[in-house]
């Protein structure tokens, strides 16, 4: 039944543009335990092969992570839960989280990265850190992404510019020609589509050739936005939203990334060697109102078979 539902509700899709359909193929989602709780049946929602983060918030029990990785798992959605390096004490710990998360719920996905605490809680503090243990690439991992920040990052960079993100990037790099795994950079949201090209493009230029899984906020509440784009650091497309926020017209009516997503794919049309090669949403407004979205607008998130 559930997967009934999905098909009766791909067939009721909008008709949109047929850059954005082929933009949105392979989307991924983004879930924490308490937001996955309150989903009653995911097939219903989401297509089979959709790829489902699992976000690690700092105080989250390792136990409910992989409860909910085992859950979305058995309903057939290939899982990658976050490994947040400074909440991970040592070796010891990432070493027990992998071999919960492949035991009970067969993961061989994984998203690293810094995470969001101001202080380590051991001896981790980057995501390079948790790469060189070898752990990953010793349990047979076959997909390793890392973050990626189009408009900077001052956890990183405190003095603002991008050189200490920059430097990072060529870091992961080199470490992913080294690696059996596939990798990729899945990236901080942002709301304008401008510096995410020239990001893009600033990428390849230099020569960092990781594929890019852009992240999109999907549709919220303008005030929810702006709340969260402050707290994750959203730099100059902040500003799209302010804007918005000015315009009594539309400051009531919920944001939709529809522009944004429009002009990226347009550039991806134009451009096929541009490389975004997937987006990955961050279901800000709710994960029901993210997937109902995507699908309407043309998205079908099995995942191309390069992608996987």
């Amino acid at each position: 039944m559930a997967l009934l539902n999905f098909r009766k509700r791909e067939d009721t899709r909008q008709a949109g543009s047929p850059d954005l359909e082929a933009f949105l193929k392979g989307f991924s989602i983004e879930v924490m335990p308490r937001t996955a709780e309150k989903v009653d049946d995911f097939q219903a929602l989401l297509a089979p092969g959709t790829r489902v983060y699992i976000a690690h918030i700092d105080g989250t029990p390792i136990e409910d992570m992989v409860a909910t990785a085992r859950r979305l798992a058995e309903a057939g959605f290939p899982v990658m839960p976050h490994f947040p390096a400074r909440i991970i004490k040592d070796d010891m710990m990432l070493a027990d989280w992998i071999a919960r998360y492949q035991g009970e719920a067969g993961v061989e996905q994984a998203l690293l990265l810094a995470g969001g605490v101001a202080e380590p809680h051991g001896a981790f503090h980057s995501s390079m850190q948790l790469l060189e243990t070898g752990l990953f690439d010793k349990a047979g991992f076959t997909r390793l992404h890392v973050a990626g920040h189009p408009e900077g990052n001052k956890d990183i960079d405190p003095k603002g510019g991008m050189k200490n993100v920059e430097d990072a990037l060529r870091w992961k790099q080199a470490f992913s020609e080294r690696t059996d795994a596939k990798m990729a950079l899945a990236t901080q949201f942002a709301f304008d589509a401008d510096p995410i090209i020239k990001w893009v493009d600033d990428l390849s230029a230099a020569g960092i050739t990781l594929p890019v899984h852009i992240g999109i906020a999907g549709p919220a509440k303008l005030q929810t936005l702006i709340k969260f784009a402050i707290a994750c650091g959203v730099g100059p497309s902040l500003r799209v939203l302010q804007k918005r926020a000015m315009d009594v017209s539309k400051l009531l009516l919920p944001y939709e990334p529809t522009d944004v997503l429009t002009k990226l794919a347009a550039h991806k049309a134009k451009n096929p060697d541009f490389n975004i090669e997937q987006v990955h949403f961050f279901p800000l407004g709710g994960i029901k109102t993210n997937a109902t979205w995507a699908i309407e607008n043309g998205g079908e998130s099995t995942a191309p078979v390069s992608a996987r």
